[in-house]
């Protein structure tokens, strides 16, 4: 087994901080990451509210950048996924599909995971992105589910790239930010449909019709949308079935230190339990569980 002082398991932003942060300590320091570097937030189409991002950045961007310093910095990224862990010892056991490692700390970073709706069709037409798919629908309509501040934000995205966006929500107003709601409000080839669930996606080849339910009044109706898009952004649950430490609903519960209920296992970034899950609050996390896993390290 390979050792090291302090395994990093995640690649988002979190990840990313608290790699850079132990490189930097003199840490003997491995970053797993299952997908590819920059987390959920690669996946989006503009980043924004995080202080010192370039003007109109993209996700991708960002996270290739955040790649390159991890890299720069010197950190062993390695690409593995089927994690498991043994964390019952001082010695932290991890393996995973290509291996298995040891360090003196961990620190869980694995962010979330898409949340499913588990409706007839979701699985052949629900997983677009629109940061990558937009162009398959320039001259279409396509359908935005979600009324928080990330599917709005790909709603606005999306506005300005096809012909007309239609918003799904189960509420009577959209839950995002007052500047987004705003920028809808004044986006002409934008249409809410408010209070309605989605039930069903019928199609064969592409998406021919969406089938949603009233939640006031239980009234279904079909909306025939032959070729169009659909993009759905219902949530996210924590990543955290691999790590036997308390949790909450599936958040791992941490101190101020980000020490988890296990001595010499930290976490850190939106995997935790915690009320805002935003790129800068991940940055911080990271760095936090770093330092106090350094310091852990330098007094055992």
């Amino acid at each position: 087994m390979e050792e090291f002082d302090i395994i990093i398991i995640g690649g988002g932003p979190a990840g990313i901080s608290a790699a850079i942060y132990s490189k930097s300590r003199g840490m003997k320091t491995l970053l797993l990451e299952k997908e590819r570097l920059g987390g959920l937030i690669g996946k989006v189409s503009t980043v924004t509210h995080y202080a010192g991002i370039i003007e109109e950045e993209t996700g991708s961007g960002f996270a290739k950048r955040m790649e390159k310093q991890v890299l720069a910095a010197g950190v062993d990224v390695r690409f593995e996924k089927d994690v498991s862990t043994d964390f019952s010892k001082r010695d932290k056991i991890i393996s995973t599909d290509k291996g298995t490692y040891v360090a003196k700390a961990v620190i869980i970073a694995s962010g979330n995971m898409k949340r499913h709706l588990g409706i007839p069709g979701e699985k052949e037409f629900g997983s677009l992105n629109a940061a990558k798919d937009w162009a398959l629908f320039q001259n279409k309509d396509v359908y935005v589910l979600g009324g928080a501040d990330g599917a709005v934000k790909e709603a606005l995205f999306l506005a300005n790239h096809v012909r007309h966006v239609f918003i799904i929500h189960f509420e009577d107003k959209l839950g995002s930010i007052n500047e987004f709601r705003e920028k809808v409000e004044k986006t002409q080839n934008i249409t809410l449909l408010l209070n309605r669930r989605l039930t069903k996606i019928n199609g064969k080849t592409e998406m021919e019709s969406l089938e949603l339910e009233n939640v006031i009044t239980g009234e279904k109706e079909e909306i025939k949308c032959p070729g169009a898009g659909l993009f759905i952004y219902a949530g996210n649950l924590p990543d955290s079935s691999a790590y036997d430490v308390e949790k909450f609903d599936g958040y791992i519960k941490t101190d101020e230190k980000m020490q988890t209920s296990l001595k010499g296992v930290f976490s850190a970034g939106d995997v935790n339990l915690k009320q805002v899950r935003q790129v800068a609050t991940a940055v911080n996390d990271g760095a936090i569980a770093a330092i106090n896993a350094v310091a852990y390290i330098n007094n055992i």
